[in-house]
Protein backbone atom coordinates (compact mmCIF):
# COMPACT_ATOMS: atom_id res chain seq x y z
CA UNK A 1 0.00 0.00 0.00
CA UNK A 2 1.76 3.52 -1.07
CA UNK A 3 1.98 5.98 1.09
CA UNK A 4 1.03 9.66 -0.58
CA UNK A 5 2.11 13.52 0.89
CA UNK A 6 -0.34 16.17 0.88
CA UNK A 7 0.83 19.82 0.57
CA UNK A 8 -0.47 23.46 0.33
CA UNK A 9 0.00 24.64 -2.78
CA UNK A 10 0.88 28.74 -1.38
CA UNK A 11 0.14 31.56 -3.86
CA UNK A 12 -1.31 29.12 -6.70
CA UNK A 13 -4.42 30.42 -8.21
CA UNK A 14 -5.92 27.17 -9.78
CA UNK A 15 -4.35 23.38 -11.54
CA UNK A 16 -3.13 25.68 -15.03
CA UNK A 17 -1.31 28.20 -12.71
CA UNK A 18 0.86 25.48 -10.61
CA UNK A 19 1.06 23.68 -14.64
CA UNK A 20 2.73 26.92 -15.68
CA UNK A 21 4.60 27.72 -12.48
CA UNK A 22 6.22 24.15 -12.60
CA UNK A 23 6.70 24.29 -16.38
CA UNK A 24 9.24 27.54 -16.05
CA UNK A 25 10.74 25.84 -13.34
CA UNK A 26 11.24 22.49 -15.15
CA UNK A 27 12.51 24.52 -17.84
CA UNK A 28 14.99 26.75 -15.81
CA UNK A 29 16.44 24.45 -13.54
CA UNK A 30 16.08 21.01 -15.58
CA UNK A 31 14.59 18.76 -12.55
CA UNK A 32 11.25 19.14 -11.33
CA UNK A 33 11.05 19.44 -7.29
CA UNK A 34 9.57 20.76 -4.51
CA UNK A 35 11.93 21.95 -1.73
CA UNK A 36 11.21 20.93 1.93
CA UNK A 37 12.70 21.32 5.36
CA UNK A 38 12.45 17.74 6.76
CA UNK A 39 12.64 14.48 5.15
CA UNK A 40 10.32 11.95 4.97
CA UNK A 41 11.11 8.94 7.26
CA UNK A 42 8.71 6.81 5.33
CA UNK A 43 10.40 7.41 1.58
CA UNK A 44 10.60 3.86 0.71
CA UNK A 45 6.12 3.59 1.06
CA UNK A 46 6.19 7.43 -0.41
CA UNK A 47 8.61 5.98 -3.32
CA UNK A 48 6.28 2.72 -4.16
CA UNK A 49 3.71 4.57 -5.80
CA UNK A 50 2.93 7.65 -3.75
CA UNK A 51 1.85 11.22 -4.99
CA UNK A 52 1.74 14.77 -3.53
CA UNK A 53 -1.63 16.11 -3.54
CA UNK A 54 -1.58 19.61 -4.11
CA UNK A 55 -4.49 21.76 -1.75
CA UNK A 56 -5.39 24.68 -3.93
CA UNK A 57 -7.62 27.63 -2.60
CA UNK A 58 -9.02 24.86 0.51
CA UNK A 59 -9.55 21.84 -2.02
CA UNK A 60 -6.89 19.11 -2.56
CA UNK A 61 -7.18 19.16 -6.85
CA UNK A 62 -4.36 17.65 -8.28
CA UNK A 63 -1.65 14.96 -7.68
CA UNK A 64 1.66 14.43 -9.34
CA UNK A 65 3.51 11.23 -8.68
CA UNK A 66 6.82 11.09 -6.50
CA UNK A 67 9.81 10.06 -8.13
CA UNK A 68 12.80 10.86 -5.85
CA UNK A 69 13.40 11.73 -2.51
CA UNK A 70 17.13 13.81 -1.96
CA UNK A 71 18.38 14.93 1.06
CA UNK A 72 20.74 17.61 0.97
CA UNK A 73 21.61 21.38 3.02
CA UNK A 74 20.21 24.36 1.95
CA UNK A 75 22.00 27.78 1.88
CA UNK A 76 22.36 28.33 5.20
CA UNK A 77 23.73 25.07 6.17
CA UNK A 78 20.71 23.23 7.13
CA UNK A 79 19.26 20.26 6.04
CA UNK A 80 16.60 19.75 3.58
CA UNK A 81 15.11 17.57 1.27
CA UNK A 82 14.24 17.45 -2.21
CA UNK A 83 10.45 16.35 -3.36
CA UNK A 84 11.89 14.89 -7.27
CA UNK A 85 8.10 15.33 -9.11
CA UNK A 86 7.06 13.55 -12.66
CA UNK A 87 5.59 16.43 -14.65
CA UNK A 88 2.60 15.19 -15.37
CA UNK A 89 -0.57 17.19 -13.19
CA UNK A 90 -3.37 14.16 -12.32
CA UNK A 91 -6.84 16.08 -11.43
CA UNK A 92 -8.79 14.36 -8.36
CA UNK A 93 -11.74 15.09 -7.31
CA UNK A 94 -12.52 18.35 -5.19
CA UNK A 95 -11.51 17.08 -1.49
CA UNK A 96 -11.74 20.11 1.28
CA UNK A 97 -9.02 20.12 3.67
CA UNK A 98 -7.99 22.62 6.29
CA UNK A 99 -4.91 24.88 6.17
CA UNK A 100 -1.58 23.72 7.78
CA UNK A 101 1.72 24.16 7.71
CA UNK A 102 4.30 21.93 6.17
CA UNK A 103 3.33 18.68 4.34
CA UNK A 104 1.93 15.74 5.87
CA UNK A 105 1.43 12.05 5.26
CA UNK A 106 -1.91 10.91 3.57
CA UNK A 107 -2.59 7.82 3.63
CA UNK A 108 -4.42 5.74 0.93
CA UNK A 109 -7.68 5.22 2.42
CA UNK A 110 -8.03 8.83 2.45
CA UNK A 111 -7.09 9.97 -0.75
CA UNK A 112 -9.58 11.27 -3.44
CA UNK A 113 -10.47 9.45 -6.85
CA UNK A 114 -8.48 10.41 -9.84
CA UNK A 115 -11.05 11.88 -12.26
CA UNK A 116 -11.01 10.16 -15.71
CA UNK A 117 -12.69 12.63 -18.03
CA UNK A 118 -15.70 10.47 -17.88
CA UNK A 119 -19.39 11.97 -17.79
CA UNK A 120 -19.37 12.51 -13.35
CA UNK A 121 -20.47 15.15 -10.83
CA UNK A 122 -16.24 15.68 -10.20
CA UNK A 123 -15.98 16.18 -13.98
CA UNK A 124 -19.15 18.56 -13.83
CA UNK A 125 -17.02 20.49 -10.95
CA UNK A 126 -13.92 20.92 -13.20
CA UNK A 127 -16.11 22.43 -15.80
CA UNK A 128 -17.84 25.03 -13.47
CA UNK A 129 -16.68 28.08 -12.27
CA UNK A 130 -14.23 27.46 -9.04
CA UNK A 131 -16.19 29.40 -7.01
CA UNK A 132 -19.34 27.73 -7.84
CA UNK A 133 -18.14 24.35 -8.14
CA UNK A 134 -16.00 24.73 -4.40
CA UNK A 135 -19.39 25.70 -2.60
CA UNK A 136 -21.64 23.00 -3.92
CA UNK A 137 -18.95 20.41 -3.42
CA UNK A 138 -18.84 22.04 0.69
CA UNK A 139 -22.62 22.21 0.54
CA UNK A 140 -22.29 18.23 -0.12
CA UNK A 141 -23.97 18.99 -3.56
CA UNK A 142 -21.15 17.12 -5.51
Amino acid sequence: MSLHIIKLSVGVEDVDHLMELQKVRLKREGVLQHITRNTPKQAAEILDGGSIYWVIKKFVRVRQRLVGIVRGVNSEGRPSCALQLDPTLIRTELKEFRAFQGWRYFKEEDIPKDLTGGVTDEATAEALPVDMAEELKALGLL
